[in-house]
């Protein structure tokens, strides 16, 4: 793979946009400084305070599961955002140092403002055991397992500077402890596994995703061309001179783009995976969302009371069951359906609602309860979504909605994300973006065509990777940054008729072909280590 690395540059040395320092630049640091202490403090803060409710901390522990998680995104900040500058760096547009702080920006603004959907999408792959679970000695192995094998294989593809994707890398390490979970499971015992339906769902955006940045780029670069008859935008850009105002802007706008829907959409995996941990490790502080309005908990009844009214028309005569929550789990497990399950699901919401209408808010549910109660409500919503999302039990539409709304208030009660989670994220991947990013621009830039990218190029790839990302974060499915903007930048080099650097390319299309498997092997091995230690 390394002869990518090793492949002579086609930009001119004398106006290499790289040795093109911006005095620009060195104020953006500072700033960026300011923000990062300040941002620390808050993070600092917020932990100690929600921390003030629990009845033990395992401070050493906690520590090191939230270095691990936040050195994730570190390194996915330098990894996978080198993509969304390059396109500026190499047309001139901006210096590379103000480009980068730039880009670091407008990551940190996408986490802050990203809706937490893409999260949760991802943490739907894990075995549902081992989510109820993840306090437990499977639970932290699990946690550990897959966020080290992620870093492992991030770092050893940038260092070869190679534009590989860590949402591929992240999904290989979480089916790789699913599969290791079933592994170790004793013979006979149900173990959900991996739910290969989100699996496949989730592997059909990332498939996808590359094949439309390679044809929408090459389509919209032969559009350009067609509609805007500039010579200028089409060649290499001479010396360091700056493109047109008007592609100018477009190309900086959409390099802002695709840097905050990066942050939106992958900034949201590290959320998901922190909130894992904090579950895990301090879940009278964490397993429930202390902070709904006040009107909550009796919105929450009232969707539970509409969706035991539903059920109920559907629970057929002469079927019993012994224990609600068993069978509940069983149905969850196995992703199946009978008789038994709907008067099972409807026995256990009541018997949950009971629980919870005992308490006038969340917060006032004693610490001791905590742990259980989000367990139940969390199992509840993914029984529920055997019937809204996989259709296992055939609803008419108002009682199919009453199924919807409960849905959601159980998901507000189990699936949040505090505010100073997404300050520490935020911070974590626009430092990464800042650092370490040079092996990947470098690829991008030079690597993948035979000849300089031109202006039309650059702004076709950032259009397409900026809408394509972004379409994905409003549908709540994580795709790569990586793939889109390198295939991207891969189309409109075919569509120019530059042609292709194929040994970049190959090593490109190779790290991809193996990321899934060697982040699921190391991932496997990983757990089942860390089973021994935990």
């Amino acid at each position: 793979m390394t002869d990518a690395i090793a492949s002579k540059p086609s930009v001119s040395a004398s106006y290499h946009p790289l040795e093109n320092p911006s005095s620009l630049g060195k104020w953006f640091i500072p700033l960026f400084g300011l923000v990062l202490i300040g941002g620390l403090g808050y993070v600092g803060y917020a932990l100690a305070n929600d921390l003030s409710v629990a009845s033990s901390v395992p401070w050493a522990l906690l520590g090191l599961a939230l270095l691990i998680a936040l050195g994730f995104e570190f390194v996915n900040g330098f990894h996978d955002t080198a993509n969304a500058v390059a396109t500026v760096i190499y047309t001139r547009s901006m210096p590379a140092e103000l480009a980068v702080v730039r880009s670091g920006f407008f990551n940190f603004l996408g986490v802050l403002l990203s809706s937490g959907a893409v999260a949760f999408g991802i943490l739907a792959l894990l075995p549902v055991e081992l989510i109820l679970q993840v306090g437990s000695g499977s639970g932290l192995a699990m946690v550990f397992a897959l966020l080290i094998a992620a870093i492992i294989w991030n770092l050893g593809t940038w260092y070869l500077g190679l534009p590989s994707s860590s949402s591929h890398t992240l999904i290989g390490s979480i089916i790789g402890v699913g599969l290791a979970n079933q592994f170790l499971a004793p013979q006979g015992t149900a173990t959900s596994g991996v739910d290969w339906s989100q699996a496949s769902n989730i592997g059909l955006s990332l498939l996808i995703s590359p094949l439309i940045g390679f044809g929408l780029a090459a389509i919209l670069l032969l559009v350009m061309k067609v509609l805007v008859r500039n010579k200028a935008l089409y060649e290499e850009p001479k010396g360091n001179k700056p493109p047109p105002l008007w592609i100018r802007s477009l190309l900086i706008f959409t390099c802002t783009g695709v840097s905050f829907a990066h942050g939106s959409n992958d900034g949201q995996k590290g959320m998901g995976l922190i909130m894992l941990i904090l579950i895990g490790l301090v879940p009278t502080a964490f397993a429930l969302n202390r902070t709904p309005d006040a009107q909550y908990l009796h919105a929450y009844e009232q969707a539970s009371t509409n969706v035991e009214t539903a059920l109920q028309k559907y629970v057929k005569p002469g079927v019993t069951v012994a224990d609600a929550r068993a069978e509940v789990a069983n149905a969850v497990k196995n992703k199946t359906w009978n008789d038994t399950t709907t008067l099972a699901l409807q026995r256990f919401i009541h018997a949950s609602s009971e629980q919870i209408s005992k308490f006038p808010t969340l917060e006032a549910v004693p610490t001791s309860l905590v742990g259980n109660i989000r367990n139940d409500v969390y199992l509840i919503g993914e029984a529920l979504k055997l019937i809204d999302k996989n259709k296992l039990l055939p609803m008419q539409g108002t009682d199919l909605d009453a199924v919807k709304a409960y849905h959601q208030a159980v998901d507000n009660a189990t699936k949040f994300i505090p505010l100073w989670v997404k300050v520490a994220v935020a911070l974590a991947l626009g430092l990464g973006t800042m650092v370490g990013w040079k092996r990947i621009v470098v690829t991008v830039g030079e690597k993948i065509g035979k000849t300089h990218l031109t202006y039309g190029q650059g702004a076709s790839a950032e259009v397409v990777a900026m809408v394509t990302i972004g379409a994905a974060d409003h549908l709540g499915l994580p795709v790569s940054t990586t793939h889109v903007l390198s295939s991207g930048v891969a189309g409109t080099m075919a569509a120019n008729g530059s042609g292709l650097q194929w040994s970049t390319v190959r090593n490109m299309l190779l790290a991809w072909v193996l990321t899934l498997p060697a982040s699921i092997a190391i991932a496997f091995v990983l757990y089942v280590a860390l089973r021994q230690i935990f």
